[in-house]
């Protein structure tokens, strides 16, 4: 039996804020950066895993994936679904790190790091992508991941068993579906904050030549410039294409309902992070005053717990997983369940180094084995760093191509490593 040799772990950083892409109202000037890690094995192939981050801190964060070191290294590969829970228990309930959240922020992210390169390493020896790895265990398998603890006043293991069987007959020909035409996908790309007035209508317009549906803008900074940008990219894009608005966390209750009355008249799809990802109320209130606009939210949403109560006030209507914020995909596996369970359409949170390569093996299991259905989901789309994967993200005509390779996709090019090394990789000490 194969066994885990050593668990490296490194501090990746990306100087996004010289372009200002990836900017917000909250987030000026993030660094797009991971905490990597290669878990080694005696027998290969190794497995890799990372956590998403904008820059300061990002050092925090792999010190954090460091400290679970003693629960991976010279244990034996995990390869089952039983294997991969074992392991996803044994990391969340270290009790002593778990104090430090518990079950959320850099300790829960470092958890997830390590679940997911433990996944990464378990579908390369399968020799499948990690999206059919598990569309392709039996429903049984897969309700076995999630821990039902403080789900189960809304989700119980035979409620994911009924869910999953249910979507088990139509598995083979949604699979050869999503091999043929991929999965929705909508662009960001258009609409940073710190974009100009040219940019973001150039960037638009291209978006719908280049086949998309929807566009997403920055909101939150001053009320009028965002009325003047959504102005423009409703004239630049027409009124058949869907335009999305977050505000990455800026507003108050109020606020945000004012903000989004004078919104209103450009059409927006939803708004994203409208207030504090802690304040379910909040959302509540905000989804109950703006409706029919939706409300959407989940990219810093620390656990399967906030999620729930989410979903049980009626206070989301689109759920946006993130591949790294959670427990990895064990937990997401719970969420993906919890959202079918209350019919709530899934469109992942990809906004960052590596989320797009991650995320679409979630959104197209859960076409496949969860919900079932493709309808008001899609996935998005950042055209940033990609280039540094050795497996990356791939969208034509506005869809996401299905990946191939074994694995999570989260490996990165040796060279990248080198390069983007902080603090002592080229681009950091040839451009200080």
């Amino acid at each position: 039996m194969a066994r885990i040799t050593g668990m490296e772990v490194l501090d990746v950083r990306f100087p996004t804020s010289r372009e200002l892409d990836g900017s917000d109202a909250m987030n000026p000037d993030p660094d797009y950066s991971a905490a990597y890690l290669v878990l080694h094995t005696d027998g290969g192939p190794d497995g890799y895993g990372l956590t998403f981050t904008i820059g300061r801190g990002n050092d925090v964060q792999a010190a954090a994936i460091q400290a679970l070191e003693g629960h991976v290294v010279g244990k034996e590969v995990p390869e089952t679904a039983g294997d991969l829970a074992a392991l996803s228990a044994a990391l969340v309930g270290d009790s002593q790190l778990r104090w430090l959240g518990p079950e959320k922020g850099v300790a829960h992210m470092a958890v997830g790091a390590v679940v997911n390169a433990a996944w990464d390493l378990a579908a390369r020896r399968a020799g499948r992508p990690l999206w059919r790895f598990l569309a392709e265990m039996s429903p049984e398998e897969i309700a076995g991941l999630v821990d039902y603890r403080y789900l189960s006043d809304a989700l119980t293991e035979q409620d994911a068993l009924d869910i999953l069987r249910q979507a088990e007959p139509g598995r083979a020909e949604r699979t050869e579906h999503l091999l043929a035409n991929g999965y929705r996908a909508y662009t960001t790309s258009p609409g940073w904050l710190g974009y100009s007035d040219a940019k973001l209508v150039r960037l638009a317009r291209q978006a719908v030549t280049d086949g998309f549906d929807m566009i997403k803008l920055k909101v939150g900074g001053d009320l009028e410039d965002d009325i003047r940008r959504m102005k423009l990219a409703r004239e630049a894009v027409g009124d058949g294409v869907r335009i999305a608005v977050d505000a990455n966390q800026r507003w108050d209750v109020d606020a945000a309902v004012r903000w989004m009355a004078a919104l209103a008249p450009f059409d927006p799809y939803w708004i994203e992070e409208p207030t504090s990802p802690d304040d379910v109320l909040g959302h509540q209130a905000i989804a109950e005053a703006i409706a029919p606009i939706r409300v959407a939210t989940g990219e810093h949403v620390q656990n399967r717990v906030v999620f729930k109560q989410l979903l049980q006030a009626g206070a989301i209507s689109v759920l946006q997983l993130d591949a790294c914020r959670v427990g990895g995909v064990n937990e997401n596996v719970a969420i993906l369940l919890l959202a079918a369970k209350f019919g709530i359409p899934v469109c992942p949170h990809a906004g960052g180094v590596g989320l797009c390569e991650l995320v679409r093996h979630l959104s197209m299991f859960d076409y496949v084995a969860v919900s079932a259905t493709d309808r008001d989901r899609s996935i998005e789309w950042v055209d940033h760093l990609h280039e540094h994967f050795t497996d990356p993200a791939k969208v034509r005509a506005g869809r996401y191509l299905a990946p191939h390779e074994p694995g999570f996709s989260a490996r990165m090019h040796d060279a990248t490593l080198r390069r983007f090394r902080f603090p002592d990789g080229p681009e950091w000490t040839e451009n200080a």
